[in-house]
């Protein structure tokens, strides 16, 4: 038998020492495996439990990681809080997938969550006396903008809304979204900002544009994974300035 690993998570069963200090999250473990196995060299699993898969390698000679997240604001919260309080991570940047709702987010767009209105009642946990208003990081963001012109890629900074609803209650909800000013809309943005804000410490949220909720435009399998590659590169240049 191995030696039991000592984690200082419940969540999260791994030698604090494999996690790098900047961590890519997408929702799906198994994007996860993917951008470790094909942009990582010897990249090293770190964590299996619940199958919420966590890798580390190294990117252009640098020490960097990706985990899922999970769906949802409370799974992404969850293991942020950890990575950040536990883990010594210093940075988190989201790359998932959302709705579009503006005339100019369509499929396959890459849009930069500078902040992310919630209909969440998580925020209110944080005992904030004002609105909260859930903003990316400026330096990782400035750092995304440029890796993206760099690479000669649309990415365009916008604001998003983090809804609790994968199917929404309110038929009128997408409109008053759009009405507000929302880019698109995902699951976890707010949530990852709210912990991040909150621990002191950097998040980012990019979002490729999978679908758009007034149109019906719906991206195949093989534009949805065209489109990740263009979001995770992005992603893996903008840790890269900010990795070991």
């Amino acid at each position: 038998m191995g030696q039991e690993i000592l984690s200082p998570s419940a969540s999260i069963k791994a030698d604090p020492e494999l996690i790098a200090k900047v961590v890519l999250m997408p929702g799906d473990p198994l994007r996860a495996k993917k951008l470790a196995e094909t942009y990582f060299t010897d990249p090293v699993c770190f964590n299996t439990v619940r199958n919420m898969l966590g890798f580390t390698g190294l990117y252009r000679g640098r020490r960097i990681s990706v985990m899922g997240s999970g769906m949802g604001i409370p799974s992404m919260s969850i293991y942020s809080h950890e990575l950040f309080c536990n883990f010594g991570v210093e940075a988190i940047i989201r790359i998932g997938t959302a709705g579009g709702l503006t005339d100019w987010t369509r499929p396959r767009d890459v849009v930069i969550a500078s902040s992310a209105s919630t209909d969440s009642a998580f925020i209110a946990q944080y005992d904030f006396p004002a609105s909260l208003s859930p903003t990316a990081d400026f330096s990782l963001l400035r750092a995304a903008f440029e890796a993206a012109e760099a690479k000669g890629k649309k990415a365009t900074v916008a604001t998003v809304l983090t809804t609790d609803h994968f199917y929404h209650p309110n038929p009128t909800a997408n409109e008053r979204y759009r009405a507000m000013g929302m880019s698109c809309i995902d699951m976890e943005t707010a949530g990852l900002y709210c912990e991040a804000m909150a621990c002191g410490k950097k998040a980012l949220s990019l979002l490729s544009i999978s679908n758009h909720m007034f149109t019906g435009e719906d991206l195949s399998a093989e534009d949805r994974q065209n489109s990740f590659t263009n979001m995770m590169e992005i992603a893996l240049d903008t840790a890269w300035k900010f990795a070991e």
